[in-house]
């Protein structure tokens, strides 16, 4: 994997120091080497220092990892080039490198890559130039630079920018003095950090609940150290204000602190509710970020000028020189898990960092995980409940409607029962939500002539319609084409037709039914940016909408005190299929979205469409007896030894060639098998993966299942390194699976 140009013998004229130190650098790259350097005297370098260092014929940022290990030759060795103007790594997020590529068996540089994610950060921020005031006056002015010179006269530099916008004139008329020689250029002062948050702005006031649950949060955060808090609440209960009195100690500590949330969505809101409690917006991170920001935000966290941050994933591996506390909002949520390039669980890694460096960690959720649930159960998280609903709000009332016995007429998807309670909900001046976790038109387009089904041609699924953009789409490879008139297989005109329901389908439906309601869809289609997930919140909270359809962008952290009822089109989506979680994540996902209803002192109801009412997520959901749920699903678990009570490993092996792949993926489970170190350890497969076909590539699944008490990464990587294959063949390691595609 290394590249040879790391270690090039040296020119005679330049024959080393043999007495300089000695470092290893690693880069940035999915290489797993870190490469020996020599340090020049010029240059201080320690572990963790930003440095730049050749790499065959080009320079490139790495990262001191520590002393060399010896074994190269000093002739051979290459001098540190650089050394970039940027604080050094801590020891603590170096740690968590080793420890996530260890665990993950990826390259170390690839997960590196996750923590320099901003290369311009790297550098020192630009000079900026403005204008001062020069000593010629121009004999004749014209009004616009007479405003102008008056506007500069006595001021500091102005860029040109704001000097136009102060005088009311536009950039070319400063232009002209600068040339005319009124004007010259002078250097901006760089503008101090941004306003830190106020830990003593007043907040709410706390339940007897919520101030038990705060203090301790504020204890154990005051006093630093590591520990495990799951903040155990049901919606509505106010966790986030408890949580929030955690973030106030660590800043009266002169700590940072780091929120995970799983969706961009969820951040306005949020966000907004940080800034009644602390008096301004804490700095946010998420892959929507322009260039610009995200570059200033991820130097700021570097430099302990940025206190707060609430992000997605990708923020747990940013530069806190000082972090003293991490909160995982919705810890039980599935995007937490990275599925492609380094495969990690932001969660379980969040509680790594919070270990290593040391701090606490809180995990927040109405429906917590069974992992989580289980580390509470060994006495390795400490649990903080909250039962009730903040004020006077209860818990909505859940009803089942049998699609049996009430189906829906033809062509339609919503029953009669749903039918009614919309009309009775909208006439009441309330707001409802109908929730189907199914973006687009329709799942599958189908010819009714000979039954051809439209499919991608670089995946085996089905095309998804979507006929608000007028485009059949793959959610998978992103392919899209447009609606043919014919049949692709027979050729016949006007047979294609759409079959089962998306969100716009449903759109359809309730705008023929309700053509004087107000509409909004809420998927990750139309919501693609943190501000127009602002603007659709602001919308429903102000009632410019009267009913809400959407995906499950809409299902959590979303307070809307107008909001009364919940309908769900299909409760049974995601009960189907071979997931060990599909019983676990559905609950999970339809407890959230039934918590969106009668926050306030409306009381809420929900409604589930369903052709399973007996089902034990469906009887749990009506119940409301949650744990027993979580009881039996996990007991369940435990008797066939399955996570959180036994340990499972994927490894998808994908080929162009379909028999290639089948060859290489038979090799490595007969290695396996045939491993003596390694019998307790169950092989599955190789079959087929339920998306065999992906972006073009034929997949293989292998399942390696073992107890709770064997680590499988060796014996992974062992197998991993005796399986002869071409550079075709890529091996995708996924350690604790959530996906089974």
């Amino acid at each position: 994997m290394a590249e040879p140009h790391a270690t090039t013998p040296t020119a005679p004229s330049e024959q080393p120091n043999l007495s300089e130190p000695v470092v290893r650098v690693l880069i940035p790259l999915a290489l797993d080497t870190a490469y020996d350097y020599r340090v020049p005297a010029s240059l201080a370098v320690s572990p963790g220092t930003i440095v730049e260092v050749p790499l065959g014929r080009r320079k490139v940022v790495g990262v001191a990892w520590g002393e060399a290990e010896g074994g190269v030759a000093p002739e051979k060795l290459k001098d540190v080039a650089a050394v970039r103007d940027v604080p050094p790594m801590s020891g603590a997020l170096r740690s968590l490198i080793d420890w996530v590529a260890d665990y993950t068996l990826a390259p170390r540089g690839a997960v590196l890559r996750m923590a320099m994610s901003v290369p311009d950060a790297l550098e020192p921020p630009a000079a900026r130039h403005g204008f001062v005031l020069g000593s010629h006056r121009p004999p004749k002015l014209s009004p616009a630079r007479a405003r102008v010179l008056a506007a500069i006269a006595d001021m500091p530099a102005m860029s040109a920018a704001d000097l136009a916008r102060e005088a009311g004139v536009g950039v070319s008329v400063i232009k002209g003095l600068a040339s005319a020689g009124a004007l010259i250029e002078a250097p901006l002062s760089r503008s101090g950090p941004p306003t830190a948050p106020n830990p003593a702005h007043p907040g709410q006031t706390l339940t007897p609940d919520q101030a038990i649950a705060a203090a301790d949060l504020v204890k154990k955060t005051s006093a630093g150290g590591f520990s495990v808090a799951l903040l155990d609440g049901v919606t509505g209960s106010g966790k986030t204000e408890v949580y929030f009195e955690a973030v106030a100690a660590a800043l009266k500590a002169g700590r940072q602190a780091l929120v995970l949330v799983p969706e961009i969505s969820l951040t306005p809101q949020w966000i907004e509710r940080f800034r009644a409690r602390f008096g301004v917006a804490p700095a946010a991170w998420h892959s929507e970020l322009g260039a610009k920001l995200r570059r200033e935000t991820w130097r700021g966290v570097a430099l302990g000028e940025r206190p707060v941050v609430v992000g997605a994933r990708s923020a747990l591996f940013l530069p806190f020189p000082k972090l003293g506390l991490i909160v995982v909002d919705e810890e039980h949520d599935q995007a937490f898990k990275q599925e492609d390039g380094v495969i990690y669980q932001a969660r379980d890694m969040a509680v790594v960092r919070a270990r290593l460096e040391p701090c606490p960690i809180v995990l927040s959720s109405a429906t917590p995980s069974l992992e989580t649930l289980a580390n509470v159960e060994r006495g390795r998280y400490a649990r903080l409940a909250l039962p009730d609903r903040h004020g006077d709000a209860a818990l909505p009332a859940v009803q089942a409607i049998d699609l049996r016995r009430e189906a829906p007429p033809r062509g339609a998807w919503l029953s009669a029962t749903l039918r009614t309670a919309l009309r009775e909900t909208m006439a009441a001046g309330e707001q409802a939500l109908l929730f189907l976790n199914r973006r687009g038109y329709a799942p599958l387009t189908l010819c009714r002539a000979c039954g051809h089904r439209l499919g991608c041609p670089n995946c085996s699924t089905w095309l998804v319609e979507h006929r608000l953009a007028g485009r059949l789409t793959c959610h998978h490879c992103g392919y899209g084409t447009a609606l043919p008139e014919a049949c692709p297989a027979c050729g016949a005109l006007g047979k294609l037709a759409a079959c089962g329901p998306g969100v716009e389908r449903l759109a359809e439906e309730v705008s023929a039914l309700f053509p004087e309601r107000r509409l909004a869809l809420a998927t990750s289609d139309t919501i693609t940016t943190p501000g127009e997930a602002n603007n659709l919140v602001q919308r429903i909270a102000s009632h410019e909408v009267d009913l809400i359809i959407g995906t499950q962008i809409i299902a959590k952290g979303h307070h809307f005190p107008m909001l009364t009822l919940v309908g769900v089109v299909d409760a049974d989506l995601g009960l189907a299929g071979g997931d060990l979680r599909a019983a676990e994540r559905t609950f999970q996902l339809l407890q959230q979205v039934a918590g969106r209803a009668g926050r306030a002192e409306r009381p809420g109801r929900v409604l589930l469409q369903t052709y399973m009412p007996t089902h034990p997520v469906i009887t749990a959901l009506m119940s409301g007896e949650r744990d027993r749920f979580l009881a039996a699903e996990g007991e369940a678990r435990r008797e066939h030894g399955l996570p959180p009570f036994g340990r499972l490993a994927a490894v998808i092996v994908s080929s162009p060639h379909e028999a290639e792949a089948g060859r290489v993926a038979q090799t490595l489970a007969r290695t396996a098998r045939g491993d003596r170190e390694a019998a307790k350890i169950e092989v599955l497969g190789p079959a087929p993966a339920p998306l065999a076909l992906l972006r073009g590539r034929y997949r293989q699944r292998l399942l390696f299942k073992a107890g709770k008490d064997i680590r499988l990464q060796p014996h992974l990587r062992r197998w991993l390194a005796l399986v002869p294959r071409s550079s075709r063949v890529t091996l995708q390691v996924d350690i604790d699976p959530y996906s089974f595609l």
